[in-house]
């Protein structure tokens, strides 16, 4: 089940995060991002994971494609709450 609630709450913490990641030139912060980005979705609600991944298994999770995939995920989130 997805609450209005466990939406907000991704969304406000995958935004905070983006702002950072887009405008750091830090590698290691980038790295930190994606670990507390990682952590998350690895305790977040599996149905809200799902609902935003959209049938990616690997979406937030794969280094090649995370900056893509942030971005989307706050875009999605979004969405969701409007």
């Amino acid at each position: 089940m997805i609450t209005r609630d466990s939406i907000e709450q991704a969304y406000s913490f995958f935004h905070q995060k983006w702002r950072v990641y887009k405008f750091s030139t830090m590698e290691w912060q980038r790295d930190d991002i994606e670990s507390a980005i990682g952590d998350y979705v690895a305790m977040m609600s599996p149905d809200l994971y799902q609902a935003v991944a959209r049938g990616n298994s690997h979406y937030l999770l794969d280094h090649t494609a995370f900056a893509a995939d942030l971005e989307s995920a706050v875009d999605r989130l979004e969405q969701l709450l409007a």
